[in-house]
C-alpha cells in the first residue's frame, strides 16, 4: 500500500505540475504580455504567492473535491473501486492538461476534474451517477464567463481611455482618478481574499477578547486602510514622477530592482496596479485550484488509514498542500511560457492600463459568478477581458486565430477528459479485478 501511495503522490504532483503551467499563467499572463513586470519575476512572483495559498487556505476547496463531486455514498460498500476512480481522474486531468499546456492552449482544470469524474462514474455505477446539474452550470459558465468578463472589460477601459488616456493632460486626469482606482482594485481583490486572511483574526477577537464583531469588519477596515495608504502612495509617485525625468526613469518602488520602466508616467502607475492585482490573482488561484491536483489524493489517503470512502469531510494532511503547492510552482517555473506568451501576446496588444482592466474585469466576474452559483475558470473569464478591451481599441487588433484554438480547447475539455477517464478506468478494473 506504501508503493500505491507513493505513486498516487507522484501523479498528484503531475497533475499540479500541468496545473501550474496552464492555469497560474492566467494570473501573470496580462502582466507579462504588458510588460508591467519580466518573465523571471513573474514566474518568482506567482510561485511565491500561488504556494502561500495553497498552503494556507487550500484545504477547504480539497474538501469539497474529494466528498461532493463524486457521490461517495454510492462507493461506500466498495472503496477500492473509489480509488481507481481517483487514480483515473489524476491521469486523465495529467494528461490533458500538459497537451492543452505543450500547445499553449488556457484551459479550465476544474473542468477537466469534472469531466474525468463524470467518466469513470459513468463506467462504474451508470449514466445515473453523473451530476447532469452541474453538467448543465459548467456550460452555461462556457458562454456567459467570457461575455460577461468582456462587457465588464470593456466598461472599465472605456472609461478610463475617456477619462484618462485620450486627454491632453493625463497626470493631472490620473490624479483624479487614484482614489477611484484604489477603491477599485482593493474592493474586488479585497473581496476575494482579504475575508480567508483574517478569518484567523477574527476567531481570535471574538473567541478570546470575548468582543464580538460581524465577519467582515475587519476585512473592511483593513481594505478601506489599504486604499487610503496606496492612493496616498500612488499620488507621491506620481507627483515624483512628473518632476524630474531621472524620477520618471526610476524602477518603480513596488517592482523587484531590475523591472520593466516606462517612459510614460501614467502607464507606470498602471503598471503598479497591475502588479498588485496579479498577485491578488496567484493568491487566489492557489487556495482555490490546487484541489484540483491533490483532492483525489486526499481521497485515497483518507481510505488508506479508515478503510471507509469520506462522505462527511477529511482532515487535509499539511504534506498534501505542500506537495501540491511545489507541483504548482514547479510546472509554472518549467512549462508555463507558453499559456502566458497567450494569454499576454497572442491575443492583443497589451499595456499595463489594459492588462489592469482585464484582471480588473476577470475578478469582478468571478466574484458575480460565485455569488450566483455558476462554476467559472480563470482562463474564460481572462480571455474574455482581454477581448473585450480588443473591440474597445480595434476590432482588427484582436488575433482571431488564437481565439478560434482556445474555443475549440474549452469546448471539448469535458468530453475528452471523460472519454480518458472512462477508458483508463476501465482498463484498470480488468487489470485489478
Amino acid at each position: 500500500m506504501l508503493i500505491t501511495l507513493l505513486l498516487v503522490a507522484l501523479l498528484a504532483f503531475y497533475v499540479a505540475w500541468n496545473l501550474g503551467a496552464n492555469d497560474v499563467a492566467n494570473a501573470m499572463g496580462t502582466s507579462v504580455g504588458s510588460k508591467a513586470v519580466t518573465l523571471k519575476q513573474a514566474l518568482i512572483i506567482a510561485g511565491v504567492l500561488e504556494f502561500t495559498g495553497a498552503v494556507l487556505f487550500g484545504h477547504e476547496v480539497t474538501e469539497t473535491l474529494a466528498t461532493k463531486i463524486a457521490n461517495p455514498a454510492l462507493f461506500a460498500a466498495t472503496p477500492q473501486i473509489f480509488v481507481i476512480g481517483m487514480v483515473t481522474v489524476l491521469i486523465s486531468c495529467g494528461v490533458w492538461l500538459q497537451i492543452a499546456t505543450s500547445r499553449g492552449l488556457p484551459v479550465s482544470s476544474s473542468h477537466a476534474v469534472v469531466g474525468a469524474i463524470a467518466g469513470f462514474s459513468w463506467v462504474a455505477l451508470g449514466v445515473g451517477a453523473i451530476d447532469w446539474p452541474s453538467i448543465g452550470l459548467i456550460s452555461i459558465g462556457w458562454v456567459l464567463t467570457p461575455l460577461i468578463s468582456g462587457a465588464i472589460a470593456a466598461l472599465f477601459y472605456s472609461l478610463i481611455k475617456h477619462w484618462i488616456l485620450d486627454q491632453p493632460n493625463q497626470v493631472v486626469q490620473l490624479q483624479e482618478w487614484i482614489p477611484w482606482l484604489s477603491t477599485a482594485l482593493l474592493g474586488v481583490f479585497g473581496v476575494i481574499v482579504l475575508p480567508s486572511l483574517t478569518e484567523p483574526l477574527t476567531n481570535f477577537v471574538i473567541e478570546q477578547v470575548g468582543f464580538t464583531i460581524p465577519a467582515y469588519d475587519i476585512p473592511l477596515l483593513m481594505g478601506a486602510v489599504a486604499a487610503v495608504g496606496l492612493t496616498i502612495i500612488s499620488w507621491r509617485q506620481l507627483g515624483d514622477s512628473g518632476k524630474t525625468e531621472q524620477s520618471t526613469q526610476s524602477p518603480l518602488p513596488l517592482i523587484p530592482r531590475g523591472g520593466p520602466t516606462f517612459p510614460n508616467p501614467v502607464e507606470r502607475l498602471f503598471a503598479r496596479f497591475q502588479l498588485l492585482s496579479a498577485c491578488f490573482v496567484a493568491f487566489a488561484h492557489g487556495s482555490n485550484d490546487v484541489g484540483n491536483a491533490i483532492a483525489p489524493l486526499a481521497a485515497i489517503v483518507y481510505i488508506n488509514r479508515t478503510g471507509s470512502v469520506p462522505i462527511d469531510g477529511i482532515n487535509i494532511p499539511l504534506w498534501i498542500l505542500i506537495l501540491g503547492g511545489a507541483g504548482i510552482v514547479g510546472g509554472l517555473a518549467v512549462w508555463g511560457k507558453k499559456v502566458i506568451a497567450t494569454i499576454g501576446e497572442n491575443i492583443i496588444a497589451l499595456e499595463p492600463s489594459s492588462g489592469f482592466c482585464a484582471e480588473l474585469a476577470t475578478a469582478t466576474t468571478i466574484l458575480i459568478a460565485s455569488r450566483l452559483g455558476l462554476p467559472v475558470s480563470t482562463s474564460h473569464a481572462l480571455v474574455g477581458g482581454v477581448v473585450g478591451i480588443g473591440l474597445v481599441q480595434n476590432i482588427k487588433s484582436i488575433k482571431f486565430e488564437t481565439l478560434k484554438g482556445i474555443a475549440a480547447a474549452w469546448l471539448i475539455t469535458i468530453p475528452v477528459s471523460a472519454l480518458l477517464s472512462a477508458a483508463i478506468f476501465s482498463i484498470a478494473q480488468i487489470l485489478f479485478r
